[in-house]
């Protein structure tokens, strides 16, 4: 796909990247493709300090996150991600909120936020949450949609609140998105709380199975229906939602209460607007993303950046080559923190691409998602077309 860095730890979940950079300090030399800019996830180091699930940390043990944030910092990580709709994430106050965030913008690293519902009605609270921590740290809006929204002009409401925050602020502000319609993420969003971890699902469903289906019901039909539900997990990879309930004979809010559970799958959900996300994405504060991974069944782990300059280039007109290069490019570099690449100048690694536009082909399908794009004719990373030459940055 041409991506020569890729930021991992998103949505707060990271790997452990104190013993990763100790690995690239000793004798050992990770064989890396791409380069790797490595990010706290702060679901993750709520586990490792023994806090887990609960809502109401004590100070103490908020201290303890502190900490472990402080010394991954100091490692050279580029900052924290929150996965706020998500357990555990979603159990965080502002208090835990705020206090990583301080830690975070003492190092001059960066939030990305996956926030709590990206849902049209909480937009604008979402976003002062996060805008609280921006009174401290950088601050950007992971993959940032807007589910329920229609249309430009809501666009153009959040966009405002953006860059009101920014105009006020000594931080970044900064958000990403991805040039699909579709959300790719586990089949819990579709839940309510009480059916989530720390509770015991299966105690739950005995003991307020209506409730669970009435929930569902109108959750999934808010969300544009059963056949708006597209399954990336066996056995149900590649049906959606409608066709797997028709198979049962029975409706699909019992699929999903008996048969899968929050657990038990992953789906693509095809919520979003045309006109709403794409003029997301020709803001100049905005670049782009793909939230993907290898195994993900959704076309943004293949096709992301390909289709932004298949589609939004050379086919839409909607960004000119240089500003979608940028929002690919140098723009990501800044406001991650990567001071020496991003840019085609002299002192900088060279981390390049070359490529015929017209040529540039996005062949990954939700049908099938896993083809590569095509179109890409060489990549040299860290002035290298071998494999194996990619780095462990570091925050500096």
């Amino acid at each position: 796909m041409g991506v020569t860095t890729i930021a991992l730890g998103q949505d707060g979940s990271s790997t452990n990247i104190s013993e990763l950079f100790n690995l690239t300090d000793s004798t050992k030399k990770l064989e890396l493709g791409p380069n790797i800019a490595l990010f706290v996830g702060h679901g993750t180091i709520r586990k490792l300090s023994g806090i887990g699930f609960k809502k109401n940390p004590s100070k103490v043990k908020i201290q303890q996150m502190v900490d472990l944030l402080e010394d991954r910092m100091e490692s050279g990580a580029f900052g924290l991600t929150t996965g706020l709709e998500y357990t555990p994430g979603r159990y965080a106050g502002q208090y835990e909120l705020d206090e990583l965030a301080k830690t975070v913008g003492k190092y001059g690293g960066i939030i990305m936020s996956h926030m709590r519902t990206e849902n049209d009605a909480t937009m604008e609270s979402d976003l002062t949450e996060l805008f609280r921590q921006g009174n401290f740290a950088n601050i950007h809006v992971s993959h940032m949609k807007v589910v329920y929204g229609k249309g430009s002009d809501r666009a153009e409401e959040i966009l405002h609140l953006l860059n009101k925050k920014r105009n006020e602020s000594s931080f970044k502000v900064s958000a990403d998105v991805y040039p699909y319609l579709a959300s790719h993420t586990t089949i819990g969003i579709l839940f309510p709380e009480y059916a989530l971890a720390p509770n015991h699902y299966e105690t739950v469903r005995q003991s307020r199975r209506n409730d669970l289906l009435d929930y569902i019901k109108i959750k999934v039909n808010q969300r544009n229906g059963p056949t708006a539900t597209l399954f990336g997990t066996q056995p149900y990879i590649g049906k959606t939602l409608k066709q797997v309930a028709d198979e049962m004979g029975i409706p699909f809010e019992e699929v999903l209460v008996d048969h899968i559970g929050p657990t038990g799958a992953s789906a693509a959900y095809f919520t979003m607007d045309k006109d709403l996300q794409n003029r997301f994405l020709t803001d100049p504060y905005v670049m782009l993303s793909s939230d993907g991974s290898p195994t993900m069944y959704h076309p943004r782990g293949y096709g992301s950046f390909a289709k932004m300059i298949e589609k939004f280039v050379v086919h839409d007109s909607l960004l000119t080559l240089e500003e979608a290069v940028r929002k690919m490019t140098s723009l990501p570099a800044q406001l991650i923190g990567i001071k020496d690449r991003g840019i085609l100048r002299k002192g900088y690694k060279a981390d390049i691409l070359i490529f015929d536009p017209k040529k540039v082909r996005a062949n990954a399908t939700f049908e099938s998602p896993h083809v590569l794009a095509t179109g890409f004719d060489y990549v040299l990373i860290n002035g290298s077309q071998k494999t194996g030459n990619g780095k462990l940055l570091k925050r500096n």
